[in-house]
């Protein structure tokens, strides 16, 4: 989980591999409505997120129910958002918070091509964000670090 630019896709798909896990890339599922928006610079709402995390919540809960473990990068971006994943979806999901300065997820995101999200929409998602509360037992994860690097603190934590 985190803002746009700070890695979820490359240490998601990273982690699944190490793992020999499937990955889900949760942006695969945002409605077409959805990315025409945040193409156009206009930051989704809740209501337009709902659909989304409740089809994210149905793959996690697929996995669950079929006893295999999936990885999903998605944003996550409010407690709300990520207990909605944990109600609907599975329970025990573990989120990885890969963390970083506005600086640093700016840089990445002007660098970034191929992408429906623009970089003007990183104050919206950082004024959304809700950083996961201790309770939650989110891990953390500096981005500053390389995505190999913080892949094999993953594994080990997993282990």
């Amino acid at each position: 989980m985190g803002v746009s630019g700070s890695g979820k896709t490359t240490v998601g798909a990273k982690l699944a591999r190490a793992l020999q896990l499937a990955f889900l890339e949760g942006d695969d599922l945002h409605p077409a409505q959805n990315v025409e928006r945040m193409a156009a610079g206009i930051p989704l709402t809740d209501d337009d997120r709902r659909p989304w995390l409740l089809a994210i919540a149905g793959r996690l809960r697929d996995a669950r129910r079929a006893g295999v473990g999936l990885v999903v990068a998605c944003s996550a971006l409010k407690r709300s958002y990520r207990d909605l994943l944990r109600s609907v979806g599975a329970a025990d999901v573990r989120f990885v918070y890969l963390k970083g300065t506005r600086a640093i997820l700016a840089e990445r995101l002007a660098n970034r091509r191929g992408h429906f999200m623009p970089p003007a929409l990183l104050d919206s998602q950082a004024a959304t964000l809700e950083e996961p509360a201790p309770d939650e037992h989110t891990w953390v994860c500096d981005i500053r670090e390389t995505p190999d690097a913080i892949v094999a603190d993953l594994v080990k934590r997993a282990a």
